[in-house]
């Protein structure tokens, strides 16, 4: 949602006077529709390229509007975080060697952001989500100074009446609720723009809904959020719930969220996408729009339209698939934006998928022009479900028949693609470079694996956060070298991280065993016996940390001195205790320990215990005298 000069939906004058408008641009669309007034004669393709900002630390960096400035270019934007950017390339004619010229402008335009990032002491990374990112950067303090940002925020959280809650099972689990949407900047992708003729939009729009599965599956990127491993492509369902609208009731009643694969096929014509989607989805945001195009339109007739109010709705919602209104080159145009693919992880990767997507959907047979008489839409949801939680390994339901991502990509997919781009006139030297990535993948590795196979291997001796830190660094130093993933080699564990990058948060043990305060202290002791543990917190009914028992109850409960069978944790646990926050210094955790003469210290975060730092974790850190 680019738009700089929105406004709130509490203005209801100007609210009601943006929806007239909205009804119109939809009133204009069908009669541009009718009189053939789209640009069909020529297909073109485009490109979104987001990326992360990292500092020394492989960390999320702060500075993007320094970068910004410093790159000094109209093809770069703002996002919603401080540490991520926008490239914004220009359309291309798909034919030729449009996908070289595509890698070699793109590599271009990173390395200009390169160059200004390292003036500002960061780099930059091609990732789906950063790996380092902590709960740190996910705070207001992180988002990008510009008001329409905060203007988002602030009415998704209006409509929404609650923080935002999130829940996802993969390898690990990972539940939290959280005040903004900011969530939504953990995701980083390349998004990628393929103009359709009018005439045909809605046969290529159920197709590229149709086909999202399989190639989801191949371009998997984004297995770890938080350094918990939950979906081959998290990303899916982290932004399904960043910026979801909907409101949590006793009624059982069906709600859209606005980012969404949707519910059915599409039919009649681009209209009525358009139409439903206005149907579905409250307004968010309006701004002052200009004379009345209509009429505009009627004194001259040559007039181009930019459908200004149908394209800041449109920008407000997020299907997976996304049909697109835009003026180019003299004439409006129809377009598909794909926007599931992940940034990373190389710039020829990312071409080869683009590669793969548009000659999937050049090369659409005809037998596929009415999908709903080929496919149960259901069947092309969970296909695109599965993709993001297994990747490639992921069973497909296809022509009435189950077959692996890899299978289908093999035996059906990329004989299609070769067909699409051979249909489209494409060199024959891009053809083979690009699909020949694809093939490669289909057969090796893709980079969730790499990643998953990297981050348990580096976790075998390394802290969680120290694992994250020198992924991160073995991804951005596979990346400057340009070979595609397939061709990626293992991670080693890193030395170079500063002392003021760890965090309490960092070294914190985060397998905790706890205790209620009112559970009998026999059971607190044989928890704290069987599992050789000399620190037990203990919770409320409402999880807050009330309370401690350490080596002195051990102590007594040994040598006779306490008769443990007759009182609860609440009487014996010492109530007056030391805690820190997740992101103090280790230096301020060696200090407190030290001058309070401790040996453990829980880490807190809104009152809840999230980890528990005690000598031996600064030991296996290398922090000692604390004595």
């Amino acid at each position: 949602m680019g738009e700089h000069t929105v406004k709130s939906i509490s203005d209801g004058q100007l609210r009601a006077k943006y929806i007239k408008r909205l009804l119109e641009d939809i009133q204009i669309l069908d009669e541009l529709i009718q009189n053939k007034s789209f640009e069909d004669d020529v297909v073109r393709i485009g490109a979104e390229q987001e990326f992360c900002l990292i500092n020394k630390n492989w960390k999320p960096a702060d500075n993007s509007l320094e970068v910004l400035n410093e790159i000094n270019d109209s093809h770069f934007t703002t996002e919603l975080a401080k540490y991520n950017l926008e490239i914004n390339l220009d359309p291309l004619l798909f034919e030729k060697d449009c996908f070289s010229v595509l890698e070699t402008t793109l590599s271009s335009f990173l390395e200009k952001a390169k160059k200004a990032s390292k003036k500002h002491d960061s780099k930059v990374l091609l990732t789906g989500i950063l790996p380092t990112i902590s709960r740190k950067e996910l705070q207001l303090d992180y988002m990008t100074p510009i008001p329409r940002y905060f203007l988002l925020n602030e009415v998704v959280k209006a409509i929404r009446g609650t923080d935002f809650s999130f829940h996802m099972m993969g390898v690990d689990e990972l539940t939290f609720i959280h005040d903004s949407v900011l969530f939504e900047a953990c995701n980083t992708s390349f998004q990628m723009h393929l103009q359709v003729s009018s005439d045909d939009f809605v046969s290529a729009y159920n197709w590229s809904q149709a086909i999202s599965g399989p190639v989801l599956g191949i371009c998997a990127n984004s297995p770890l959020l938080l350094g918990r491993e939950l979906w081959f492509e998290t990303r899916i369902a982290l932004f399904m719930q960043s910026v979801d609208t909907r409101i949590s009731s006793y009624a059982l009643k069906d709600q859209e969220p606005r980012v969404s694969f949707g519910d059915e096929w599409a039919t009649g014509t681009v209209t009525d996408i358009f139409k439903k989607n206005i149907s579905k989805y409250k307004v968010l945001l309006t701004k002052e729009l200009e004379e009345n195009i209509y009429d505009k339109m009627k004194r001259n007739i040559s007039e181009i339209p930019k459908l200004e109010a149908l394209s800041l709705h449109n920008g407000t919602i997020y299907p997976w698939n996304r049909p697109c209104y835009g003026v180019g080159g003299g004439k409006p145009h129809l377009r598909i934006e794909n926007r599931y693919i992940p940034s990373g992880p190389t710039v020829i990767d990312e071409v080869a998928n683009f590669a793969f997507w548009a000659g999937l959907m050049k090369g659409r047979p005809t037998k596929y022009n009415d999908m709903e008489g080929k496919m149960d839409f259901r069947d092309a949801k969970s296909n695109f479900i599965r993709a993001a939680r297994t990747g490639k390994e992921s069973v497909m339901r296809w022509e009435g028949d189950y077959s692996s991502v890899r299978q289908l990509i093999a035996k059906e997919f990329l004989p299609l693609a070769y067909e699409g781009l051979r249909k489209m006139n494409v060199d024959k030297s891009d053809i083979e470079k690009y699909l020949g990535i694809i093939e490669q993948r289909t057969c090796g590795k893709s980079s969730a694996q790499w990643i998953i196979k990297n981050f348990r291997e580096l976790k075998k001796n390394l802290k969680s956060d120290d694992a994250l830190m020198a992924l991160t660094k073995s991804m951005y130093k596979h990346q400057q070298k340009g070979k595609p993933v397939h061709e990626w080699k293992t991670s080693k564990p890193i030395t170079d991280i500063h002392e003021s990058a760890k965090f309490a948060g960092h070294i914190m043990s985060t397998h905790l065993f706890t205790v209620n305060v009112d559970d009998p202290a026999e059971f607190a002791f044989k928890i704290m016996e069987w599992n050789d543990i000399h620190h037990l917190p203990v919770e409320d009914l409402k999880g807050d940390l009330v309370g401690i028992l350490g080596e002195g109850f051990l102590s007594k409960v040994k040598n006779g001195l306490l008769d443990i069978s007759k009182y609860n944790v609440g009487e014996i646990m010492e109530k007056d205790f030391q805690t820190v926050d997740i992101h103090q210094s280790i230096k301020e955790v060696v200090d407190i320990l030290k001058n309070h003469h401790l040996t453990c210290l829980p880490v807190v975060e809104k009152n809840q215990m999230v980890g528990i730092i005690t000598e031996n974790d600064l030991k296996s850190m290398q922090y000692g005298g604390i004595n």
